[in-house]
């Protein structure tokens, strides 16, 4: 990253590295399980494989994009060039849009807990005091973002590798003094069979667990501020297959070896946390609550650092106010940060003023974005990976399997899924892709109303393709 943008490179490769593994793991991992296995049984298995295939896949073409040219816009900045002005502006604040969200999701679900454990301040103020605290985190530096993100992430992947090895030899009935007298992989068929309600859970537990993939193109947006950024990518994106099948598909594994997938605990306690309990550990709750705390702050840290980068880049190329696009002597974009925290906060007013109509119209409006943005990757590594042949062949040291046939089956796997949504009643699928489409069609007449008022100054299309567009180089 060229330090004149005024980012520096102030995080560390182990800070990335850690980014990425733990950017992979978020709360809803924890939390939104249950509901997929209460859903699909265990072929919810199936589900988590098949969205873990199409991260796998959108992260490889992010990541052959980003290694050849590292910015903080990350696929932002990628769908500018590729697509034109108008994609790189809508997909970069549809994507802002997600994180402010998510910062209120993930501030209330941590006060919750922290509610608990000391009743005596109220949830609200639980949620203003996490916020405050993640916010002056980021303010300082970026060094002081990676160090906390790196042990957050530290504690989530020590947990559930634990989580992962103990519940393991409890299910080979090697676990000493462990009561599993419900364990054992007999589980996955015993009780109605691997697909106890019928192959179309599958696509329901897809819908239902496709939200807790987001953060993996994080590292891709936290390279441009590292030591070594195209090193730091081609890392993240071939390590993405072991953190997903080990994180992801394990310990959803070792949860439904261990109990019954109708087991009623599932449901009321949730899926790690009853997991725990069958094998009689004292305090599994409150140490679950802990994780998944540690998992919410990291969220929350993750979250900011991401939406107030995208800012950032946004206000680089024009796309947003100027101020975004400056950064302190410290290198920290301070105006980004603060309008996205700002933001936030709304959101978090929101939930408790109205959480049944404002804030579940926020949360439903952004809930689509995920796959908005993975198609928008596929469409612009179409174009992209031609440009790079151009300009800078050598430059491909990260490429795409298959090119261009598993890009195309890729984008047709994300319209299938949304299309799959817009016939799921009973989870708020058809609602939340509606509304996330009204969404992102405001922002694209925003976009085509902006773009065609510049138009005099920059001639659209042909120069979008060519024209390297203020985004920096590695």
């Amino acid at each position: 990253m060229s330090h004149g943008s005024g980012l520096q490179a102030g995080l560390k490769n182990r800070h990335l590295s850690m980014i990425a593994i733990g950017g992979v793991i978020g709360a809803g991992l924890f939390v939104g399980s249950s509901t997929g296995i209460a859903t699909a049984g265990p072929g919810i298995l199936l589900s988590y494989a098949l969205v873990g295939t199409l991260v796998v896949l959108v992260m490889r073409m992010l990541g052959e994009m980003s290694a050849a040219n590292p910015t903080s816009g990350s696929f932002s900045a990628h769908a500018d060039r590729a697509l034109g002005r108008w994609a790189g502006f809508s997909i970069g604040w549809l994507y802002w849009f997600f994180w402010v969200v998510v910062l209120a999701v993930e501030a209330t679900a941590g006060a919750k807990i922290l509610e608990g454990w000391i009743p005596a301040v109220p949830q609200w103020g639980w949620a203003l005091i996490v916020m405050l605290v993640l916010t002056a985190t980021n303010l300082v530096s970026v060094g002081s973002y990676g160090e906390f993100e790196f042990w957050f992430a530290g504690i989530k992947v020590v947990a559930i590798g634990a989580f992962i090895v103990v519940g393991a030899l409890a299910v080979f009935g090697v676990l000493p003094g462990a009561h599993s007298d419900k364990a054992g992989l007999s589980n996955l068929t015993a009780h109605g069979g691997f697909l106890p309600h019928g192959p179309g859970a599958i696509l329901t537990g897809v819908l239902l667990v496709v939200f807790s993939f987001m953060g993996s193109e994080i590292a891709t947006l936290a390279a441009g501020e590292s030591e070594d950024p195209q090193r730091a990518v081609t890392k993240s994106t071939n390590s993405i297959i072991w953190r997903i099948a080990v994180f992801y598909l394990g310990s959803i594994l070792v949860v439904i070896s261990l109990l019954p997938w109708n087991d009623p605990s599932i449901k009321t306690d949730g899926s790690y946390v009853a997991a725990l309990n069958s094998l009689g550990i004292a305090h599994a709750g409150q140490i679950m609550n802990f994780i998944v705390l540690t998992s919410v702050l990291s969220c929350l840290n993750s979250g900011l650092y991401t939406a107030s980068r995208m800012a950032f880049s946004l206000g680089e190329r024009g796309d947003a106010p100027k101020v975004f696009a400056k950064a302190n002597s410290r290198g920290v974009p301070m105006a980004a940060i603060l309008s996205s925290v700002l933001f936030g906060f709304v959101a978090v007013f929101f939930n408790y003023k109205f959480p049944d109509s404002v804030f579940l119209f926020l949360v439903n409006s952004s809930g689509a974005v995920a796959l908005f943005v993975w198609l928008v990757i596929c469409f612009s590594q179409l174009r992209m990976r031609k440009i790079i042949q151009r300009e800078a062949p050598e430059k491909l040291v990260v490429k795409m399997w298959l090119y261009p046939y598993l890009t195309w089956a890729t984008a047709a796997l994300i319209v299938f899924v949304l299309g799959y949504m817009l016939t799921d009643t009973e989870h708020d699928g058809r609602e939340t892709v509606l509304l996330s489409l009204m969404v992102a069609a405001v922002v694209l007449i925003i976009a085509f109303v902006k773009q065609s008022m510049t138009a005099k100054k920059t001639q659209p299309e042909i120069p979008a393709t060519e024209d390297p567009e203020k985004v920096p180089t590695a």
